[in-house]
C-alpha cells in the first residue's frame, strides 16, 4: 500500500513539474512574447519627436534607444539564468511589476536624463520572452518542440517589427508619451494572463547563483560554435539597429515625413520576417552553416540598395525586406546551432548569445547616431556594409570550428 501511495505521489509530482503545453498556453506565450519585446523598440520611430520635445540633438535622443538595448542585455545576463534556480512563472510575475513601473516612468519623464534612466530599466525588465522560449521548449513534446518554438519566434519577430508601426502612428497623432501609457495598460493585461493561465515550472538547478553565473564562463571558453554564433549575431543586429535608429532621421530630412511613415516600414519588414520563418524551417533540412552564409549576403545586398535609395521610397522598401529577412534568418540559424549543443544548458547558452546580440545592437545604434551627425545617410550605409562584410569574412574563416564537435557541458 505504501509503495502504491509513493508511486502515486511520484507521478503527481512529475505531472506538476512537467505540465503539457496546451494550445491556450502556447498562444498566451506567443502573444506575450510579441507584446513584451515590442517595449524595446517603441522609442525608435519616436526619437525625432523626443529630440524636439526636450530641445536636444538627435545624437542625445539616440541614447534612449542605446540604453534600452544595454538594459535588455543587462537584464538577460543577470536575470535570465535565474530561471534555472527559481520557479519561472513566479519570476515572470515579479518582473512584470518592474515592466509596468518603467513604462510609466518613461511616459512621465520630465527631462532626457530621466527618460534615459527609465529606458534602461524598461530594457532590463523586458526579458520575459527569453524566459518563455526555453519554457516552451521544456513543456513541448520532443517531436513537436521545433514547431512550437517556431510559433513563439514568429510572435517575437512580428512584435519587433510592428512595434514601430504602432508607436509611429500613436506618436504622430497623440504624442510620444501616449505610446508608453498605452503600453503600460497592455502589460497589465498580459500580466494577468500570465498569472492566471501559465503553468509553473519547477527549477532543476540546485547550486548557488555564483556557481550558475560562473558556468557561463566555462561555456564561452569551451564552445567555439557558441562564440562564433554570438559574434555573428552581434554584428548582424548592429546592422539592423543602425538602420532602424536612423531611418526616421532620413525620412524627415529627405522626404519631410514623420514617425508615422517610419512606423509603416515595420509593416514592410514583416514580409521579410515571414520569409525568414520559411528559411528557418530550411535549417532543419540543410546545413545551418551554409544557410547562414546566404543570409549574411542578403544583409550586405540590403545596404548596397540603401546607399542608392536615399531619395527613393521604393528602394528603401526593397532594402528593408532584404535586411529583415537576412538578419532574422541568420538569427534563427544561429539558434539552431547553439541549441543543439547542450540541452541541459539551454538557458545559459541563450543568455550568452542574446547578451552578445543586444550589445551588438546597442553599439550599432551608437555608431549610427554618431556617424549621422557628420556623414548622414551615406555614413550609416557605410557602417552597415562594413559590419556585414566583416560578419561574412568571420563566418567563412571559421568553417572548421562550425564542423567541430561540442565540448562536454559542465
Amino acid at each position: 500500500m505504501r509503495i502504491k501511495f509513493a508511486f502515486i505521489m511520484t507521478t503527481s509530482s512529475a505531472a506538476k513539474k512537467h505540465p503539457e503545453l496546451t494550445p491556450l498556453t502556447l498562444w498566451i506565450m506567443t502573444i506575450a512574447t510579441g507584446l513584451i519585446v515590442a517595449n524595446l523598440y517603441y522609442n525608435q520611430p519616436l526619437l525625432e519627436d523626443i529630440a524636439n520635445s526636450f530641445h536636444i540633438s538627435r545624437g542625445k535622443a539616440g541614447q534612449v534607444s542605446i540604453l534600452t538595448q544595454i538594459g535588455y542585455a543587462t537584464g538577460m545576463f543577470f536575470l535570465v539564468p535565474l530561471a534555472d534556480m527559481v520557479k519561472r512563472k513566479r519570476l515572470m510575475v515579479i518582473v512584470f511589476a518592474f515592466i509596468i513601473l518603467s513604462l510609466l516612468l518613461t511616459a512621465m519623464a520630465k527631462n532626457i536624463n530621466l527618460l534615459i534612466g527609465a529606458s534602461f530599466l524598461l530594457g532590463a525588465s523586458s526579458i520575459i520572452p527569453q524566459l518563455l522560449l526555453p519554457m516552451a521548449a521544456h513543456l513541448a513534446k520532443p517531436e513537436e518542440r521545433g514547431k512550437k518554438i517556431g510559433v513563439i519566434m514568429s510572435g517575437l519577430l512580428i512584435g519587433i517589427l510592428l512595434s514601430r508601426t504602432f508607436s509611429g502612428y500613436i506618436g504622430q497623432y497623440f504624442g510620444w508619451r501616449a505610446v508608453f501609457y498605452i503600453a503600460a495598460g497592455i502589460m497589465l493585461v498580459i500580466w494577468l494572463m500570465i498569472g492566471l493561465f501559465l503553468p509553473e515550472v519547477e527549477p532543476d538547478y540546485k547550486g548557488s547563483y555564483k556557481k550558475l553565473m560562473a558556468s557561463l564562463i566555462d561555456l564561452v571558453k569551451n564552445e567555439p560554435k557558441l562564440r562564433l554564433a554570438a559574434l555573428r549575431g552581434a554584428l548582424c543586429f548592429a546592422c539592423f539597429s543602425a538602420f532602424w535608429t536612423t531611418i526616421v532621421f532620413l525620412l524627415k530630412q529627405n522626404f519631410n515625413m514623420g514617425s508615422g511613415v517610419a512606423g509603416e516600414f515595420g509593416l514592410v519588414g514583416a514580409f521579410g520576417a515571414l520569409a525568414a520563418g520559411f528559411m528557418g524551417r530550411l535549417s532543419d533540412k540543410m546545413d545551418a552553416y551554409k544557410l547562414s552564409g546566404f543570409t549574411i549576403v542578403l544583409i550586405i545586398v540590403s545596404f548596397i540598395v540603401f546607399i542608392f535609395s536615399g531619395y527613393s521610397i521604393a528602394g528603401l522598401i526593397v532594402g528593408v525586406i532584404l535586411l529583415d529577412m537576412g538578419v532574422q534568418a541568420t538569427h534563427i540559424s544561429n539558434q539552431a546551432i547553439i541549441f543543439a549543443l547542450h540541452p541541459q544548458a539551454r538557458n545559459r547558452i541563450n543568455t550568452i548569445y542574446m547578451v552578445s546580440y543586444f550589445i551588438g545592437g546597442s553599439l550599432g545604434t551608437l555608431f549610427a547616431t554618431m556617424v549621422w551627425k557628420n556623414y548622414q545617410w551615406n555614413g550609416v550605409c557605410a557602417i552597415g556594409i562594413f559590419l556585414s562584410v566583416t560578419t561574412l569574412v568571420i563566418h567563412l574563416v571559421n568553417h572548421q570550428k562550425m564542423e567541430s564537435k561540442p565540448a562536454i557541458a559542465k
